[in-house]
């Protein structure tokens, strides 16, 4: 028996809620909602008494699933790796299927966010890149070629 009925959302706690959700709009997400959650249901569900967040709900192009971003306003965020790589245990990248990697790769260049390595090839199939952006999140950006 299979207990998941669809795949819902990831989320993603970061320190500057409006300069990430920024980012991810510009590369092509939409904000569904904005909203703050606080009271017995966050405390319960995250383990956090007394805790406040702000989140931001982004949908893709296609409405498929979505990506939560949180920024807790109490108590306070605590720091991550922003430097970490992909084999460091944890959520290491998000991943979107894009129209031009090329195009998407310069875009997050003249924003300032590099790749981690560089542009590769799978199969003749995909073209896919690792950026680093905003507070260290890798965001995969993969082109479908074959």
């Amino acid at each position: 028996m299979s207990y998941v009925r669809r795949f819902d959302h990831v989320g993603i706690t970061v320190a500057d809620l409006d300069v990430v959700t920024a980012f991810f709009v510009a590369l092509g997400l939409e904000v569904e909602g904005r909203a703050f959650v606080e009271g017995e249901f966050l405390e319960t569900v995250c383990g956090i008494p007394d805790s406040r967040t702000e989140i931001v709900m982004l949908k893709s192009p296609d409405d498929g699933a979505r990506l939560e971003l949180a920024r807790f306003v109490r108590p306070a965020s605590v720091p991550g790796s922003p430097a970490a790589m992909a084999n460091e245990l944890g959520l290491r990248n998000v991943s979107f299927e894009v129209n031009d990697l090329q195009a998407a790769v310069d875009w997050a260049a003249s924003e300032g966010y590099g790749l981690v390595g560089g542009i590769g090839e799978y199969e003749g199939a995909w073209r896919m890149a690792y950026v680093r952006g905003p507070e260290g999140i890798i965001v995969s950006l993969a082109e479908r070629i074959g």
